[in-house]
């Protein structure tokens, strides 16, 4: 094992812990020691401002140049600090009276409100050259979205595929009894460790090796994966993002082979990229993926790129702009893309439930709008409303006893003194907020299901009131009523 990977000790880990709580070095203590103008400014990697907020010798200010914002403090700041231990586990360096830190290490909130700590290589930034090519990235946004994506636990076993810094780990343990985290990146495994002692979190296994390899042969109740999907003309340069698998099949390689790592009923969730391939549709290309692995489930679309974004915002990532490489990588990525026929980048995730059912369904769609969060809590109900949709005969679905969902309201938009209304929607008040227009006969449904009588008689009674034949109205309205109760409008009452 490299110098730089030693295990730390847990003494020591409780020791800086516990000088880190004491100080507020917590998620709430930064963002009021910062203020708000200096935590936006972070968030855009530029320092001054937070540097400016940090001065002087108080003791949260000088952890956080230290720790988060990289910068020297004199060794005389941080008697309080154990340096020598700290120094010789790998994570700073005392050198002419100046300490500097060789990780960073962020403040994090667990699921249950407890602090936790995500440690990471430091923030690389522009005009600080480029990250080394197993450079292990720190929790960001993408990290946040994955963490609320997962659903509540209890389970028994997790596996946290290609864990890096550990942020999902921490997760993963709040909500099983043993975690599994591999990577193929030996020091994201050592960060990992780092972040679940930080963070006291226990029952963190780490294995090294690719994709399920270190698994091979085991099933787990929960699967969670932020793998390195980015999408490049050539060999991987980073082990954080990007992999030898050309370009979108690691994630296909990921949903593909998941069913044979999961426990009956057992989870996968994973955030992913898909490419959009002039001539193709995006959701048959993802749909293919999930066909036939006998999983329910639902793809989300969050955001498109188009190439040269795309290309823009990982040369950014990697600190490439204004290098003697830049307009060459840039063009070679480009010329990649026009080769393979590829127009845009698709973003968001995929959530798979293994049902081991030949009817099993996956919903594939995009959502760009604003959703509640956390998704994880309320997820398995847009996964089991979908899978009812789809397996609701005609006959069953008359036959059903329906309720519309809490928190549906209904919006009827017309011009001023027209006796009807030119749309109806309905919206979703609350979860994933969806919005349906609709035609009368649905509106009418909305009114009067409250799970007590089945839809067929309901339509016979709507249909005498607006004047139409009962049989047309039970024969063309179970398509309709079927999408709704696929989106969340309504429910099947057990």
């Amino acid at each position: 094992m490299s110098e730089t990977l030693r295990p730390l000790p847990p003494h020591l880990a409780d020791r800086l812990r516990g000088i880190l709580l004491d100080a507020d070095y917590t998620v709430s203590g930064v963002r009021d020691r910062l203020g708000d103008t200096a935590a936006r400014a972070l968030a855009r990697e530029q320092l001054i401002p937070a540097l400016r907020a940090t001065g002087g010798e108080e003791r949260l200010g000088l952890l956080l140049r230290l720790w988060w914002l990289g910068e020297a403090v004199p060794e005389a700041a941080l008697r309080a600090l154990p340096l020598a231990d700290l120094a010789a586990a790998g994570l700073l360096t005392v050198r002419d009276g100046l300490v500097r830190a060789l990780v960073q290490v962020k403040p994090w909130e667990l699921a249950d409100g407890r602090p936790g700590y995500v440690v990471s290589d430091p923030t690389v930034r522009p005009g600080q050259g480029q990250p080394r090519p197993d450079h292990v990235v720190g929790a960001g946004g993408a990290s946040q979205t994955l963490a609320r994506l997962i659903v509540d636990g209890p389970v028994e076993r997790a596996l946290d595929l290609g864990s890096g810094c550990g942020v999902q780990s921490l997760h993963l343990a709040e909500r099983a009894q043993r975690v599994c985290a591999t990577d193929v990146n030996p020091r994201a495994l050592w960060m990992t460790r780092l972040s679940c002692a930080l963070s006291g979190v226990d029952g963190v296994e780490t294995r090294e090796g690719s994709l399920y390899r270190p698994v091979e042969g085991e099933r787990f109740d929960l699967i969670v994966s932020n793998p390195p999907f980015v999408v490049t003309p050539g060999p991987a340069r980073y082990t954080y993002r990007e992999s030898d698998l050309p370009g979108d099949s690691v994630c296909a390689e990921i949903v593909a082979s998941a069913p044979a790592h999961l426990t009956d009923g057992g989870w996968c969730q994973l955030l992913a990229n898909w490419l959009h391939v002039d001539g193709e549709d995006w959701r048959d290309r993802v749909g293919d993926w999930v066909a036939g692995t006998g999983c329910s489930g639902w793809v989300v679309q969050r955001d498109v790129q188009d190439p040269a974004e795309y290309v823009e915002l990982w040369l950014r990532d990697s600190c490439e702009q204004g290098s003697p490489e830049y307009t060459a990588r840039y063009d070679a990525w480009l010329d990649y893309f026009e080769r393979e026929g590829i127009k845009g980048i698709g973003f968001g995730w995929i959530c798979l439930r293994n049902d081991a059912a030949q009817d099993a369904t996956v919903r594939v769609e995009e959502l760009r709008h604003e959703i509640d969060q956390p998704v994880g809590p309320y997820l398995p109900d847009v996964v089991d409303g979908a899978m009812t949709a789809h397996r609701l005969t005609d006959a069953a679905l008359l036959a059903a006893r329906v309720a519309t969902a809490p928190g549906v309201r209904e919006e009827r938009i017309s011009v001023p003194g027209a006796l009807d209304p030119e749309r109806i929607l309905l919206r979703q008040t609350a979860g994933l907020r969806r919005v349906a227009q609709v035609g009368t006969v649905e509106a009418a449904l909305a009114g009067v299901c409250d799970g007590t009588i089945p839809v067929g008689p309901l339509l016979d009674a709507i249909a005498e009131l607006i004047g139409q034949d009962p049989a047309t109205l039970r024969e063309r309205t179970p398509a309709a009523l079927r999408g709704l109760i696929a989106e969340g409008f309504f429910r099947v009452a057990r």
